[in-house]
């Protein structure tokens, strides 16, 4: 081998090795500290404990729900279901005065198990979660629909198919908390005693 070649091997291991200790050097200086735990918590806020729109209760919901509201919300069933009086079952039940009735109650439909073993009749709040989330208001349910996530949809859908041949009396809503006495009384301490009652709030 001549000097030559000797010359440019000496200068390749050279790179190589100033390569090396940079790499080293870089190293040690940029040494990023492994974390404590791995990953991050992903806080899930739930809407109820918050006091959402989902923490109104749907007697509450219903107070104010919009019948022609309701109808725009069901052509999102219409694909499924029909809900005139006498109409054919489709893919799902005929809905015509479904409130108050038990689960699984229209004749020669095929529901499925998971639906016919829930005890009771379709009530305002069992209506509700189901609309929210067939599947997990009857896990095994052959009903694809992903459910409507909105309070007020469902309440306006609710009022709309109580009003197809259902017609039950809209339940009462509960009523709202009273205030705190201290609220009430102020920092100059309890109000005296009176006999007057107070003109409920319009």
């Amino acid at each position: 081998m001549d000097d030559r070649s000797n010359t440019i091997a000496g200068w390749v291991l050279a790179g190589g090795i100033v390569a090396l200790g940079l790499s080293i050097v870089t190293g040690m200086y940029f040494k990023a500290e492994a974390p404590e735990k791995e990953g991050f918590a992903v806080v899930v806020e739930d809407a109820a404990a918050a006091g959402g729109a989902a923490a109104v209760p749907i007697a509450t919901l219903l107070a104010t729900a919009d019948i022609a509201k309701g109808e725009a919300v069901f052509k999102k069933c219409a694909a499924c279901h029909t809900i005139a009086q006498g109409g054919a079952n489709g893919i799902g039940p005929n809905l015509w005065a479904s409130m108050g009735k038990a689960h699984g109650h229209v004749a020669g439909f095929a529901y499925s198990d998971a639906l016919k073993s829930i005890p009771g009749n379709w009530d305002w709040e069992g209506m509700d979660k189901w609309l929210a989330n067939p599947k997990k208001y009857a896990p095994g349910t052959k009903m694809t629909f992903a459910g409507l996530g909105n309070p007020e949809e469902r309440a306006n859908l609710i009022f709309y198919l109580n009003a197809q041949g259902s017609n039950l009396p809209l339940p009462t809503p509960p009523a709202a908390e009273a205030p705190a006495a201290d609220a009430a009384t102020g920092e100059a301490g309890a109000a005296p005693a009176t006999d007057a009652v107070a003109a409920p709030a319009k």
